[in-house]
């Protein structure tokens, strides 16, 4: 075990193998890690822009090959940093960390929204397995936002996309097919990822139907082992008590989960 600790807490230095554009702001960046490749869905490892900073990422995929992937919006310095690297180029990596979704058998649904969709790819090619049936449902604000469709689509037959501005599938928000679904069938678990706030109306759909909820939450992290306190959400750290939680655990900070967030300096600010 302690041996096991060491491997995934020191940073190791790996090639990128491919570099995939999802969209006009994502990438997926392959590369292959023992560790990573062990890991299971929803868990994040830390990655290193040599130069620059380390940030916590999804993991993206999670291969039987030993290949693993994060895929990346450019959203700061950092990714923009990333998003310029090239295949052979290197970066460090340490993890996998946290705790991952619990997987369940039955009806499951899955809702993602933007860059969201990452840790729930792999969940759900884990899921296939498990469950008797799975509706995948994506949000984005426009097409040009959309990523990971032929992916999903091969795994999971039911496959429902919204758009805000209606430019791809259903015109309107995901949360609100969500709720269509729920008044008409039940389901033994729903997973997601996405926009913090949606999470949140997510929660209280799956509370107000009685259904078992899971979530993946975005928060600033910096350390990634539960020491610097970053990533604090009332009594849990993001790091090591999630990134996923369960409803119940989410009922415990309903007065700071999806309304308010943590800057880089401890800070609270609402959404």
């Amino acid at each position: 075990m302690l041996a096991y600790l060491t491997d995934i807490n020191r940073l190791r230095i790996v090639k990128i193998q491919d570099v995939k554009e999802e969209s006009s702001t994502v990438k997926t960046f392959t590369f292959r890690d023992k560790q990573c490749a062990e890991a299971k869905p929803g868990q994040f490892v830390m990655v290193w822009i040599p130069g620059v900073d380390e940030i916590p990422m999804s993991l993206s995929s999670i291969s039987a090959d030993g290949s693993s992937s994060i895929t990346v919006a450019e959203v700061g310095e950092a990714t923009k940093a990333l998003h310029q690297k090239k295949v052979g180029e290197v970066v460090g990596v340490r993890g996998p960390y946290g705790n991952g979704f619990a997987l369940t058998g039955g009806n499951v649904m899955i809702v993602g929204g933007g860059t969201g969709l990452t840790p729930l790819v792999p969940l759900a090619e884990s899921l296939v397995r498990l469950s008797s049936k799975i509706v995948f449902m994506i949000g984005a604000k426009t097409r040009d936002d959309l990523f990971f469709l032929d992916r999903i689509g091969t795994v999971v037959p039911e496959v429902v996309v919204t758009t805000e501005d209606g430019s791809y599938g259903l015109k309107g928000l995901v949360t609100e097919l969500a709720e269509q679904f729920l008044e008409k069938q039940s389901f033994d678990m729903i997973y997601a990822c996405g926009p913090e706030q949606m999470m949140l109306k997510m929660f209280l759909l799956a509370k107000r139907h009685n259904t078992p909820f899971q979530a993946s939450l975005e928060r600033y992290i910096r350390c990634g082992v539960g020491i610097c306190g970053s990533c604090c959400m009332g009594e849990y750290r993001i790091c090591r008590d999630g990134p996923v939680f369960s409803g119940e655990q989410l009922e415990k900070v309903r007065n700071e989960f999806g309304l308010f967030k943590r800057e880089v300096d401890g800070s609270k600010v609402s959404f």
